[in-house]
């Protein structure tokens, strides 16, 4: 029989951070054996944004779980959308993205990929910069 893993909130694994983005994983390879999936709560601050990215090796789901902000996104991150509490957004692997706090609290996200270990490529001279 396979092994249930439960990981407690004062358990999670810090990743990397992605500019003002702080990214903590609930499910990952190091922590739960996961094999095809990952799960994280990102936090990004008021008036802070995560760095221009995108991921070659893995889908994401985003749930906006509190605040409100945008997403960019597009070949020059030419397209602004708000994100709202209760939203949810699907990046395909490529897609190049940063989201953006505007509102007065932090920005909670919920994180999921279908792959436990991402590969992350940074677009420094794309999207917003003063944040």
């Amino acid at each position: 029989m396979k092994k249930i893993v439960i990981t407690k909130k004062n358990n999670l694994e810090e990743e990397v951070n992605s500019g003002a983005m702080k990214r903590m994983a609930g499910v990952s390879n190091n922590l739960s054996k996961a094999e095809n999936i990952h799960m994280a709560i990102a936090n990004i601050p008021k008036d802070r944004c995560s760095t221009t990215h995108y991921h070659t090796n893995c889908e994401s789901a985003i749930y906006v779980l509190s605040g409100k902000g945008i997403f960019l996104h597009g070949e020059n991150l030419e397209i602004e959308e708000e994100i709202n509490e209760g939203d949810f957004i699907f990046v395909p692997d490529g897609a190049l993205h940063q989201p953006v706090n505007t509102g007065k609290n932090d920005l909670k996200l919920i994180v999921a990929r279908n792959t436990p270990i991402e590969i992350v490529k940074e677009a420094p001279d794309l999207g917003r910069k003063d944040c």
